[in-house]
């Protein structure tokens, strides 16, 4: 201020002070109510594409690597010590295989004594036969006799005391013959009492061998050498059937019905990064009433890394197909209805969709979305069907 109003200025009074400071500030208490009454700005809404791609749909199982079947195998004979071990844990054995052998010292010396006494039986069979072949002349010779003597007798020329002689020679013969015959055939019996004690014998020297009933691999051995074989003992070598080893995992029940027979498993083993290939074996029937948790079984290719009693984690695939996709975070379920909100024209469109498998973050879409189309990446924040918005894309890195 200068002149006049310089020097008037402390003579103002409060009112007249007011005035001029209300009419200064007039033009930017205009511009802001102005601004105040304008449109507020559409808000913005991360937005991704919908996208065509395969989802593979996997449910996690946990458990044990057990043999599919194993085979004990024991001694089939008491009494013999062991004296040779030919295999150990963690060999491979086909059937037939010799793994373990038993002495056989006291069955070679009943052997020989068998051997000697069959010597016996066929010299006393060779024996009775030609007892045989005397008691049938002597028989041939007395029953000639006695016809001979019949004629004469009724003719009084010999009398009744000697036929009666010729009678009795003949009977005589007659049960010495049949008494050779007997001979014979207890000694054709005592011999294959002793040919079937042979075999009995080499049959006991044959399981002196213990040999491998199919082909496997060898879980575990408690034989040990020089100790005395039995058979109440239980199994001197275990054996699973072909090599084969399944994981025995435990699902919950509420996926339990989604796993079938075949269904291709991708199981990694503890302490290592390279899985192993598998299927589903079986899923049992029967749901544990405690844990509510059913049995799957595994079947694993064969592999070096598989040892029976390792953690294990299989991941089970249960369904495979491709369509359009959005991110699980896009749908949100309102009762019994999927919803997903489309951004059309800087517009919220909420539409009902129906959805297939989800698989890594995203979920199917079989009714409702086509490819391209931008969906509200976190549906249900605070956007409705109707409002304007502004579509911000979302990083590729960031729809995951």
């Amino acid at each position: 201020m200068s002149g006049p109003f310089r020097i008037l200025l402390p003579f103002l009074t409060a009112p007249l002070l007011t005035v001029l400071v209300l009419v200064g500030a007039a033009p930017a208490m205009a511009q802001e109510a102005a601004a105040t009454n304008a449109a507020p700005p559409a808000p913005s809404v991360s937005v991704v594409p919908a996208t065509v791609r395969e989802l593979v749909a996997t449910i996690s199982v946990t458990g044990t690597l057990v043999p599919r079947e194993t085979v004990m195998v024991g001694a089939d004979v008491d009494g013999l010590r062991i004296e040779a071990l030919l295999a150990d844990e963690g060999d491979t054995v086909s059937a037939g295989d010799v793994l373990a052998r038993l002495s056989t010292d006291l069955i070679e010396t009943d052997l020989t004594q068998n051997e000697s006494q069959l010597i016996r039986a066929d010299a006393a069979k060779a024996q009775a036969e030609s007892q045989i072949a005397q008691a049938e002349a002597t028989a041939v010779e007395a029953e000639a006799a006695l016809a001979r003597t019949r004629p004469l007798a009724e003719k009084g020329i010999v009398g009744q005391d000697v036929l009666e002689q010729r009678v009795s020679a003949a009977a005589s013969a007659r049960a010495q013959l049949a008494s050779a015959r007997q001979g014979v055939a207890v000694a054709v019996a005592d011999k294959a009492m002793l040919a079937a004690t042979r075999q009995q014998i080499q049959l006991k020297k044959d399981k002196a061998e213990i040999k491998a009933p199919t082909d496997g691999l060898i879980l575990s051995r408690s034989a040990r050498l020089g100790a005395i074989a039995s058979v109440a003992g239980g199994g001197l070598f275990e054996i699973a059937r072909d090599g084969l080893i399944e994981l025995d995992a435990a699902v919950s029940e509420t996926v339990l019905a989604s796993l079938r027979k075949d269904q291709a498993v991708s199981v990694t083993l503890a302490g290592s990064t390279e899985p192993v290939v598998g299927h589903v074996r079986l899923v049992s029937p029967k749901v544990d009433e405690t844990t509510r948790l059913g049995r799957v079984l595994i079947a694993l290719d064969p592999s070096p890394m598989l040892r029976t009693g390792m953690f294990a984690r299989g991941t089970v695939e249960t369904a495979r197909s491709s369509g359009v996709t959005v991110p699980q975070t896009a749908v949100v379920v309102d009762g019994d209805k999927a919803l997903v909100q489309v951004v059309r024209d800087g517009t919220i469109e909420t539409r009902t969709v129906k959805t297939g498998i989800a698989s890594g973050g995203d979920i199917e879409i079989t009714e409702g979305i086509k490819e391209g189309e931008r969906v509200v990446a976190l549906a249900g924040t605070f956007v409705r069907n109707g409002d304007a918005v502004t579509a911000v894309e979302l990083e590729p890195e960031a729809k995951g």
